[in-house]
C-alpha cells in the first residue's frame, strides 16, 4: 500500500478483542508493509556489519604490507558504504510509509464506527476520548507498527553476527554470543513497572484532553456564569498531573536507557581485556581483534531497537485499548432486510406515541432528557433495551388506548420479539431497525437541541442529500434567516461577496445560539426527509422570532410528517396534535387548546400551573399561549 492510494478501499474487519490483539491484526494487515521494510532493513543492518571486516581486513593488510588486500578492503569498505545509503533511504521511506498507512487505517476505522453509531457514540463514550484516540493515540499505535519491523531486522542480524563471529574467532566469539541475549533481555524485568507508569500518564493524559476538549466545547455557556476560572484551576491541576506522571515514567525509562549503555560498555572492557590478554600471546591476529571489537561496537546500534520496541509496545497498548473501546462499539439490531423507504404513520411502540402521516405532531415532556431520549428514538438512534423498558414491554405497556392503538398489530410484532431486540419505531408499519441504515436515515431525520454546525461556506453547509423539493432560500426563509445571513455578510472580508459564499467559523462559533439553531433549522428542512423529528427548535429565539419560525415550518412542512418536543405555546397551538409524555409514556392527546382545558399535568408543563388549579381562566389562557401566536404576529 502506497501513500498516495489512501485511503483505503475497505480497512477492513478489525480485532477488538483486546488491544494486544488489534495490534497483532494491525500489523498482519500491512504484511506486505512489513515485509518490505524487514528486507530493506536487513540489507542496511548487514552493510553496517560488513564495516569491521572490512576495516580487519585493512589493519592486517597494513601489518603485513600487502597493497592487494589493502586495495581490497578499500572496494569492500566503498560497496559498503553505497549499500548504506540506499538501504537506509528505502528503510526510512519504508518505516514512514507503514507508519502512514497504520495510523490512516486507524482513522478510517474510528471514522466508520463513529458513522455507524451516529449520536450514540457520545453517549457511550466520552468526546474528548474519541478526540484522544483519533489523534495522539493513532500516531502512538502507528510508531509500533513502524518499529516492529525495524527491530526484527536489528533481532535477526544479532543472531547472525553472534553466530559469525563464533564461526570467525570462537575464542572471543563465545563470549559474545553468550553476553548478547543477556544484553538484550536485560531491560525486561523493569519493564512491567516502565510500563505501568505508562498507563498512568496515558490515562492522565486522556482525562486532561477530555477535560480541554468539554470546555473548549462549552466555553461560550462557562463564560455566560463566569465558570471560567473554575473549569481552568481543574485543567491546571489535570496538567499537573500529568507532568508529575510524565517525569515518574520518564524516570524509569531513562532507567532503562542507562542500562542499555551501561552492560554494553561492561561487555567491551571484558572484550578489550580479554582479546588483548589473547593477542599478547600470540593465540589471535591484530585485525582478528580489531574485528571483532568493531563487529561488537556496532552491534550497540541494533541492540537499541529492543529499548525501542518495548517502549513502543508500552505507549501502543494502552492507545490501542483505547481505541478498542471506541470500535467495539456497536448497534443492536435486526438484520435489515428493507431496501425501500417506508411511508405512512410515525409509531412508537414503547411510549405509545403516534405522528399521523403529514401532519404537524407537537410532543410535551416534563423531562428535557426523556425528550431527548424519544426523539433518538423516533429516529431509530435508540440504546439497547434497558431491563425496565424490557419489563414494561412484557406487560403489555405499549397499548394505549383510542388514537394510541394505530398500527398496534405492527406494534405487537416488535415488542413481541423473542430474541430480545431492541424495540423498535414504526414507520408505516414497518420497523425501522429492519431498513437498511442509509435508507432510515434518509427517511427520518432528527435534529437535537444541540445540533453542530460544520465551518465552510453557508452553500456548502446547506449542500446536504435532499429530495430537491425544497430549495435553500425557502428553507433560509421559512427558519427566519434573514439575520444570519446579513450578520454574516457584515463578517465577511470581501464585501461584494455573496452570502451563500461567506464562510462560517467552527461549529459556528461566531453567531449567537439562536442563529446556529435557526441555520441547523435550515438544513433539515433542506433535507426534506419523510419525517423530520425537531427537539426543542425554537428554544434559543425570542418570541416574535418563535411565532414566525412555527408558522414557517408548519408551512413548509405541509403535507409531510413532522415531530416538534418542545414546550412552546406558540408552536404548540399550531400543531395539528398534541402528545403529552409523562413518565415514558403518552397520558394525554389533543390540540394544544383541549389538553389545556382539560390535562392538569399538561398545563403544569406548558403553563407553569399548579395542581390544584382544575380550570383555567382567560388570563392563563392567554399567558398559556391561546391566541397568542395571532397576538405576535399582529405585534410584529
Amino acid at each position: 500500500m502506497h501513500i498516495r492510494d489512501l485511503p483505503y478501499p475497505d480497512p477492513g474487519d478489525p480485532d477488538v478483542r483486546s488491544g494486544p490483539r488489534f495490534l497483532f491484526w494491525l500489523g498482519r494487515s500491512q504484511l506486505g508493509g512489513q515485509l518490505k521494510a524487514l528486507l530493506w532493513g536487513l540489507l542496511h543492518q548487514c552493510s553496517i556489519a560488513g564495516y569491521p571486516l572490512a576495516v580487519g581486513i585493512a589493519v592486517q593488510a597494513v601489518v603485513d604490507r600487502s597493497g592487494g588486500r589493502l586495495a581490497l578492503a578499500g572496494g569492500l569498505t566503498a560497496l559498503l558504504g553505497v549499500a548504506t545509503a540506499v538501504s537506509d533511504a528505502m528503510l526510512h521511506r519504508s518505516a514512514v510509509t507503514n507508519w502512514i498507512t497504520a495510523a490512516a487505517r486507524v482513522q478510517q476505522l474510528l471514522s466508520r464506527k463513529t458513522a455507524e453509531l451516529g449520536a450514540l457514540l457520545t453517549r457511550r463514550v466520552a468526546a474528548g476520548e474519541v478526540v484522544a484516540v483519533s489523534t495522539g493515540d493513532v500516531e502512538k499505535i502507528g510508531w509500533f507498527v513502524e518499529s516492529l519491523s525495524r527491530f526484527l531486522a536489528a533481532a535477526t542480524v544479532l543472531v547472525v553476527i553472534s553466530v559469525g563471529l563464533v564461526v570467525y574467532l570462537p575464542s572471543l566469539g563465545v563470549l559474545v554470543a553468550i553476553a548478547m541475549p543477556i544484553l538484550a533481555l536485560s531491560v525486561l524485568p523493569l519493564l512491567p513497572r516502565a510500563t505501568r507508569r505508562a498507563d498512568v500518564q496515558r490515562e492522565k493524559g486522556g482525562r486532561a484532553t477530555e477535560l480541554a476538549s468539554d470546555t473548549v466545547a462549552g466555553l461560550r455557556v462557562l463564560r455566560g456564569i463566569g465558570g471560567e476560572e473554575l473549569f481552568l484551576r481543574r485543567y491546571r491541576r489535570a496538567s499537573q498531573e500529568v507532568r508529575v506522571a510524565a517525569v515518574h515514567s520518564a524516570r524509569m525509562w531513562s532507567l532503562i536507557s542507562a542500562v542499555q549503555v551501561l552492560l554494553p560498555g561492561l561487555l567491551l572492557l571484558a572484550l578489550v581485556v580479554h582479546g588483548a590478554a589473547l593477542a599478547r600471546d600470540g593465540k589471535v591476529e591484530v585485525g582478528q581483534l580489531v574485528t571483532v571489537y568493531s563487529a561488537v561496537t556496532l552491534m550497540l546500534f541494533p541492540l537499541r531497537h529492543f529499548e525501542e520496541i518495548a517502549m513502543a509496545y508500552s505507549f501502543s497498548r494502552p492507545s490501542a485499548q483505547r481505541a478498542v473501546r471506541v470500535l467495539a462499539l456497536s448497534r443492536t439490531t435486526r438484520p435489515a432486510t428493507v431496501t425501500t423507504a417506508p411511508s405512512g404513520d410515525l409509531y412508537d411502540p414503547v411510549t405509545g406515541l403516534l405522528a399521523p402521516q403529514g401532519r404537524l405532531t407537537a410532543v410535551v415532556c416534563g423531562d428535557p432528557d426523556e425528550a431527548g431520549r424519544l426523539a433518538d428514538r423516533l429516529g431509530g438512534h435508540a440504546p439497547p433495551r434497558e431491563p425496565e423498558a424490557k419489563a414494561r414491554t412484557e406487560a403489555g405497556a405499549h397499548a394505549a388506548p383510542g388514537p394510541l392503538t394505530a398500527d398496534a398489530e405492527g406494534a405487537d410484532a416488535a415488542v413481541a420479539d423473542a430474541e430480545g431486540a431492541p424495540l423498535s419505531v414504526l414507520l408505516g408499519g414497518v420497523p425501522l431497525d429492519e431498513v437498511e441504515r442509509s435508507v432510515a436515515r434518509a427517511a427520518v431525520l432528527v435534529q437535537d437541541k444541540d445540533p453542530v454546525l460544520l465551518s465552510g461556506t453557508l452553500r456548502e453547509l446547506l449542500d446536504v442529500p435532499s429530495s430537491g423539493r425544497v430549495a435553500a432560500g425557502e428553507a433560509l426563509s421559512a427558519a427566519q434567516c434573514d439575520d444570519v445571513l446579513a450578520a454574516l455578510a457584515q463578517a465577511s472580508p470581501d464585501p461584494d461577496c455573496e452570502p451563500m459564499d461567506t464562510r462560517i467559523t467552527e461549529r459556528g462559533r461566531s453567531l449567537s445560539g439562536g442563529q446556529r439553531q435557526r441555520l441547523a433549522l435550515a438544513r433539515s428542512l433542506v433535507a426534506d426527509p419523510e419525517v423530520l423529528v425537531l427537539d426543542e427548535p425554537t428554544s434559543a429565539v425570542d418570541t416574535h422570532t418563535e411565532a414566525r419560525v412555527a408558522a414557517g415550518v408548519k408551512e413548509l412542512r405541509e403535507n409531510r410528517t413532522t415531530v416538534a418536543f418542545s414546550s412552546s405555546p406558540l408552536l404548540l397551538d399550531l400543531a395539528d396534535r398534541v402528545a403529552l409524555v409523562d413518565g415514558g409514556t403518552v397520558v394525554a392527546v389533543g390540540t394544544h387548546r383541549e389538553l389545556l382545558r382539560t390535562e392538569e399535568r399538561y398545563r403544569a408543563v406548558v403553563a407553569r400551573d399548579t395542581d390544584d388549579e382544575k380550570a383555567p381562566d382567560a388570563a392563563s389562557e392567554r399567558s398559556a399561549g391561546i391566541g397568542t401566536h395571532q397576538e405576535v404576529e399582529e405585534r410584529a
